[in-house]
């Protein structure tokens, strides 16, 4: 196993098993592999938040995966990032903070992990996520969740902001199916999952494409586009605003917050 990443938001670039390349490729549909998603998740009410009484524009999902770090270690086994604060984050995000982004092969696993440290003297409040986009193509497969989930709350988005929770079907409370026209209108975006893991399977002979592990994220989100080679499995903390948002940043539901020095650490793992 082989994999790549760089310093433009320390994003995992290629993941190669055997020479055969499981990330999606950045070019077709969509110009993106695996970003991060901080110090949001989604999208904002107006692209506005409201921090300690000001306001601040950032764009969907933040600004962490268009922006610089610093390679703190690349090898073949283990690559990682740091991005910490600036004036240039300060005009977009008013704190203070640390984040680390590492990307490993363990065993036969790729783990992806964040790390974020309060470098400030007040509480910082944050979202985080990932969005990886595997090569797959979503319309010949299924989810199939590792417990069978009778509480699943899902979400409808409206110009990208939560409109209202809805019921979705699932096979024998686990299965969820796939088709070309299941992201028509944007991602399915869930909370009060029960699993840690889920596979993605093959409709035609239930063949495991892959194992993906998300232990302790309270929102999981499924994305892609129509006739795209690739689908996205997203762990979240946090998800978009409201329809009805007050633009409260501390007020988003979700959100994380963190006491001065204090540190957050969360990871989520793909096994093909």
């Amino acid at each position: 196993m082989e994999i790549t990443s760089v310093k433009k938001g320390a994003e995992l670039t290629s993941i190669k098993i055997n020479g055969v390349e499981k990330l999606h490729d950045g070019v077709d549909f969509w110009n993106r592999h695996s970003p991060i998603l901080f110090p949001m998740v989604g999208r904002l009410k107006n692209d506005k938040a409201i921090i300690d009484g000001k306001e601040f524009e950032m764009k969907q999902h933040g600004f962490a995966r268009d922006t610089e770090f610093e390679c703190v270690l690349y090898s073949e086994e283990e690559q990682s990032y740091i991005l910490k604060s600036s004036e240039n984050t300060k005009k977009k995000y008013p704190y203070d903070f640390i984040l680390n982004v590492t990307h490993r092969i363990e065993e036969n696993k790729v783990v992806t992990e964040y790390k974020v440290i309060n470098n400030d003297e007040k509480e910082m409040y944050f979202g985080i996520g990932g969005h990886p986009a595997y090569k797959i193509d979503y319309s010949n497969c299924y989810i199939e969740f590792e417990q069978e989930e009778t509480s699943i709350k899902f979400y409808e988005l409206q110009d990208g902001l939560i409109a209202k929770e809805y019921h979705r079907e699932m096979k024998n409370n686990k299965i969820l199916n796939l088709n070309e026209n299941i992201f028509e209108n944007d991602a399915i975006i869930m909370s009060n999952v029960k699993s840690n893991m889920l596979y993605v399977k093959a409709k035609q002979n239930n063949e495991i494409l892959l194992k993906f592990y998300f232990e302790d994220f309270p929102y999981l989100a499924i994305w892609s586009k129509k006739g795209a080679p690739f689908l996205c499995i997203e762990p979240w903390f946090t998800t978009a605003d409201t329809i009805d948002s007050n633009g409260i940043f501390e007020d988003k539901q979700g959100t994380i917050c963190l006491k001065p020095n204090e540190e957050f650490a969360c990871q989520y793992a793909v096994e093909f």
